[in-house]
């Protein structure tokens, strides 16, 4: 299993165990960067420490400030809006450039509800 199919892995196992998602922002908002496709994911983490881990070690991150979501919030808002606007969810970015799996959003309700 890739790194980054083992964080996808404990991503959805922590959140459920947690019942709390966490992303990152700045005064402009939840950073949506392109991927090496091109495609755009906004970043979200199973704990909190691993959000702040990414704050210390990535450059680009740096002055952001981790916000904590509700699983239920999560749910209901923020999948749902990813998917109107076209991007996926970035899952347990981990390491120096911040990469992981960046997954569909209604992927991501459906391995939540199982």
């Amino acid at each position: 299993m890739s790194v980054s199919a083992a964080q996808a892995a404990a991503f959805y196992e922590e959140v459920a165990a947690e019942g709390m998602v966490w992303t990152i922002r700045d005064a402009g908002g939840v950073p949506v960067p392109r991927n090496g496709s091109g495609v755009r994911a906004m970043p979200f983490w199973s704990k909190r420490s691993r959000a702040e881990r990414i704050i210390e070690s990535v450059e680009a991150y740096q002055g952001f400030h981790v916000q904590e979501i509700p699983l239920d919030e999560f749910r209901e808002r923020w999948l749902p809006g990813l998917t109107e606007d076209g991007h996926r969810a970035g899952i347990n970015w981990s390491g120096q450039r911040a990469t992981g799996h960046d997954i569909e959003p209604d992927e991501v309700v459906a391995r939540l509800s199982v």
